[in-house]
C-alpha cells in the first residue's frame, strides 16, 4: 500500500476513535472513576497502537519509536496519577502533549514531500503549547478532565484534515 493510502486510513480511523473518546470523557470526566480512568489509560495506548501501525505501514523512523515508548510511559504514568487526583493527571498528560507534540512535528516535517502534513506540524505545535496549559491547569482550584475531551477532538480533527488533504495530494 502507497505511504499516502495507509496514511490516510489511519489518519480517519485516528480521528473517529478521537471523536468516541472525547464525548465519552466529556460524559463521563467530571470526575476520576472507573470508566474515566479506563479512558485515560486507552488513549495513550491507543496512540502506541497507532504508531505501531505506522511503523508497519509506511517504514520504521527513530521519531515513531520514541512517540511508541513515550506514549507507553504515559499510560503507566496516568495508571499511577489517577490515584493522586486530577492536578496530577494533568501534569501527566501535559508532558506527554509537550512530548509527543514535538514528535508529531517533527515527524510531519519529515513527511511534507506526501502532502497533507500541514494540519500534523500545526497540530503538533499547538500540541506542545496546550500541553503548557495542562501544567497550568493543576494549580487550578477545580482543575477538569472535560478540557482533555476537546484537546483530544481538536487533535482528531486535524488527523480528518490531513487524511482528506492526503486524498487530494
Amino acid at each position: 500500500m502507497a505511504p499516502a493510502a495507509s496514511l490516510r486510513r489511519l489518519y480517519l480511523f485516528r480521528f473517529g476513535f478521537a471523536l468516541v473518546w472525547a464525548v465519552l470523557l466529556f460524559l463521563t470526566g467530571s470526575e476520576l472513576s472507573p470508566i474515566s480512568i479506563a479512558l485515560l489509560v486507552i488513549y495513550p495506548l491507543f496512540d502506541v497502537a497507532a504508531a505501531i501501525v505506522d511503523l508497519r505501514t509506511n517504514g520504521s523512523t527513530p521519531t515513531l519509536w520514541a512517540n511508541v515508548a513515550v506514549s507507553t510511559l504515559t499510560a503507566a504514568g496516568l495508571a499511577v496519577a489517577v490515584t493522586s487526583g486530577i492536578p496530577a493527571v494533568l501534569a501527566v498528560w501535559g508532558v506527554w502533549a509537550i512530548a509527543a507534540g514535538g514528535i508529531q512535528l517533527i515527524v510531519g516535517l519529515g513527511r511534507r514531500a506526501l502532502g497533507g502534513q500541514w494540519p500534523m506540524i500545526i497540530s503538533g505545535g499547538q500540541s506542545v503549547l496546550v500541553g503548557g496549559a495542562f501544567l497550568l491547569q493543576t494549580g487550578a482550584a477545580e482543575p477538569m478532565l472535560t478540557s482533555l475531551a476537546g484537546y483530544a477532538l481538536l487533535g482528531g480533527v486535524y488527523f480528518l484534515i490531513s487524511a482528506l488533504r492526503l486524498r487530494q495530494s
